[in-house]
């Protein structure tokens, strides 16, 4: 072999090592406990870690269209827990077991998410409408034997909660909704440079399978703990290890799947309703540290237009208002349902 070669040998050796040295190092900072940069990390499988909810009882319940995971104690009033992306029912373990004081909760994962099933697509992304996911909460209220219940819902949960609202309104006695608006029409009618850079994932989790995927797959704690990044110390390592168990390969493609029917379906069914009223009392709260531009940062007037009956203020918190400030969500639940 000629020194020439040696030599071009030993300089891309140097490079390799070079960038591994660095992708490491990003992988370090922003994600302390992710294996080497460039590798796929695919969540640890296995049960839950930790007693998130003590005194639960947990259940699996068949629907029509998927089997819902969900923990269920306390008692009183019924209220049905749903969280947003890319959590689980384990995001409400600070304030649910202290609402089991006075009323019964059920916590529940997404169909998609965490350790529901995970259906195929369906047409047009149906399988994972919120109407269809909306459907299955119903569902799984009626077999624990709840007529009426109330809804407190984040993020992503905020639609499923809105569409029960709305399809079940004979049923939903109140809803609250974390951080969201009524509906992403707002969103995608009224789009700015901050507002897309700052949701620049509803833009990417939409795009066709399997882009995404495969590039989430490639590092997936390392994309998980970049979601967590605007709120340092919130989410508790139990919790994000929970988290992270689930965020598998299947829940990967499933909650793309969710974002998909976000900017497809789902805009077709809220256009088809957009004159149809939430009857029920409603309580908005949003992050004061917000994601969105400040004309949308404040949602209480969006929601005064869906419901006439709505209520809310701003919380001194990020994106997950109830990791971040437990006893403030607290006490404007316990106020709001008990009203």
């Amino acid at each position: 072999m000629t020194g020439k070669m040696h030599r071009r040998k030993f300089l891309q050796g140097s490079l390799g090592a070079l960038a591994a040295g660095q992708g490491a190092s990003l992988l370090a900072a922003s994600a302390p406990q992710a294996g080497q940069a460039g590798r796929p990390q695919q969540a640890q499988s296995g049960a839950p870690r930790g007693n998130f909810f003590p005194g639960f009882r947990t259940v699996d319940i068949k629907t029509s269209g998927a089997t819902i995971h969900a923990v269920v104690g306390g008692s009183g009033p019924p209220v049905i827990l749903l969280h947003g992306y890319p959590q689980t029912h384990v995001m409400w373990h600070k304030v649910a077991p202290r609402l089991a004081e006075r009323f019964t909760i059920v916590a529940a994962d997404l169909r998609g998410y965490g350790d529901s099933s995970k259906p195929p697509d369906g047409a047009n992304h149906a399988n994972y409408s919120k109407r269809a996911m909306a459907q299955d909460m119903a569902e799984v209220m009626t077999q624990l034997g709840f007529q009426k219940f109330a809804v407190v819902s984040h993020d992503k949960g905020v639609g499923v909660g809105k569409r029960l609202a709305l399809d079940h309104a004979d049923r939903v006695t109140q809803l609250a909704a974390f951080d969201s608006l009524p509906s992403g029409l707002y969103t995608y009618r009224n789009l700015t440079k901050e507002w897309a850079t700052g949701l620049y994932h509803w833009f990417f989790l939409a795009q066709p399978s399997p882009l995404p995927e495969t590039l989430i797959g490639n590092s997936a704690e390392f994309y998980l703990r970049s979601r967590f990044q605007r709120s340092p110390g919130a989410i508790t390592p139990e919790a994000f290890a929970e988290y992270h168990r689930c965020f598998n390969t299947a829940t990967i493609h499933a909650t793309c799947e969710d974002y998909r029917a976000s900017a497809s379906i789902d805009l077709e069914n809220d256009e088809a309703d957009w004159n149809k009223k939430i009857m029920c009392p409603v309580l908005s709260l949003w992050a004061e540290r917000g994601n969105r531009p400040p004309a949308f940062r404040q949602a209480l007037p969006f929601w005064k237009e869906k419901a006439p009956d709505a209520r809310g203020r701003e919380m001194r918190s990020g994106h997950f208002i109830p990791e971040e400030v437990p006893e403030e969500t607290l006490a404007e639940l316990r106020s709001f349902l008990t009203a």
